[in-house]
């Protein structure tokens, strides 16, 4: 059985919520270690271009991998 396309969405978009979170928080904490300034608006803005790469990236691979299951050549 695959996985509906909307389902699919929904878990990869809750997974990178919680990785947002994370990163967010790691980002204030190591980008200074490595000298870098960072501000809380310049993180977010950092964390959200990652973020909306990160569910792209998800969904496509997700996707692949789910097409590849249906037509048989992942079993």
């Amino acid at each position: 059985m695959s996985q509906r396309r909307r389902h699919s969405l929904l878990e990869v978009v809750s997974n990178t919520a919680v990785g947002f979170i994370g990163s967010y928080i790691l980002g204030l904490l190591v980008l200074p270690l490595f000298g870098f300034a960072v501000t809380h608006a310049s993180n977010f803005i950092i964390v959200s271009i990652f973020t909306i790469w990160s569910i792209f990236r998800g969904y496509a691979m997700r996707r692949i991998f789910n097409w590849l299951h249906v037509k048989g050549v992942l079993k």
